[in-house]
């Protein structure tokens, strides 16, 4: 049995194990939870048509977006007012993005344009694994560098973590770093619970014990039995497919302070992106109360 293997079989488990609830419908807008999606889930669709992809989200009953560095750039190869001014002809909202690699001078540049058309966050989405957790460390004086210049704009910064940073790295987990050594009044931090769960962490263990850093979270749900190894997330599945009880999940979540929630799948099952995101809004608004 491999690492990927155990920690499903044992860790993951354990961590889903207060997460499942036979996939029931997960809590709607009308109780405070405004669907949003990440256009990483739609570069393809984005890519060919921006409006067009734009008016089918927003039809679908998204609300939020959240951005990313595609090759045309956050605003896809629009000034940011014309961007925000498309989005909001379909009821759309930019509100975050994540943003690539780039320097201080750029990226207060960035931080000035998102300003302007009153996004909320920048988020930094990767830092890839590291041999040593001095690497992290560094990291985190970064973050509260670009945190004080998002401050000074009028924004948020935050982190995003993939699987990486709950594996130990000398001994220590680099989330638990990277939260002990940011400025909680600078850095927050948007939380994918598929990689929560998947690497064998409780996910209602890190909104409660560190309630208000987690401010953003992406959306998808975890397969109860794994794909076939090597296969590409190999255990993403959409929303009400898997093991994760959204309803709970979602309520603790905004207990603690989450405010932007965000689609993102990256595996699809005999549908298109398109249609997984139509799967994922049906789902969204489905809204009974959490048990």
């Amino acid at each position: 049995m491999n690492r990927r293997n155990f920690l499903y079989s044992s860790g993951m488990l354990a961590a889903a194990s207060a997460l499942s609830a036979n996939a029931a419908p997960l809590i709607g807008h009308a109780h405070g939870v405004t669907p949003g999606i990440q256009l990483y889930m739609m570069r393809d669709d984005m890519a060919k048509d921006v409006a067009g992809t734009l008016k089918k989200l927003g039809a679908m009953g998204y609300r939020q977006l959240e951005s990313y560095g595609s090759d045309k750039g956050i605003f896809w190869g629009m000034k940011n007012t014309e961007f925000q001014k498309l989005a909001e002809g379909y009821g759309l909202k930019l509100v975050s993005t994540h943003h690539n690699p780039m320097s201080l001078t750029e990226f207060e540049q960035t931080a000035a344009q998102a300003a302007e058309i009153g996004m909320k966050y920048l988020v930094c989405p990767w830092l890839g694994p590291q041999k040593h957790i001095d690497f992290f460390k560094h990291a985190a004086d970064d973050f509260n560098t670009r945190g004080a210049i998002c401050k000074k704009h009028g924004l948020r910064y935050a982190y995003h973590p993939h699987d990486y940073p709950y594996k130990p790295v000398d001994g220590q987990l680099p989330i638990n770093v990277l939260l002990a050594n940011t400025d909680k009044e600078l850095v927050d931090y948007q939380m994918d619970v598929y990689y929560t769960v998947t690497e064998g962490q409780d996910p209602y263990a890190y909104l409660k014990n560190h309630k208000g850093r987690f401010k953003l979270m992406h959306l998808r749900d975890v397969l109860k039995h794994r794909l076939p190894k090597g296969s590409e997330e190999e255990s993403a599945c959409d929303m009400g497919e898997g093991i994760i009880n959204f309803p709970k999940l979602l309520s603790a979540a905004q207990d603690s302070g989450v405010t932007y929630f965000f689609v993102e799948q990256s595996r699809y099952y005999h549908e298109t992106p398109l249609q997984s995101a139509r799967k994922n809004a049906v789902y969204l608004k489905a809204s009974p109360p959490a048990p």
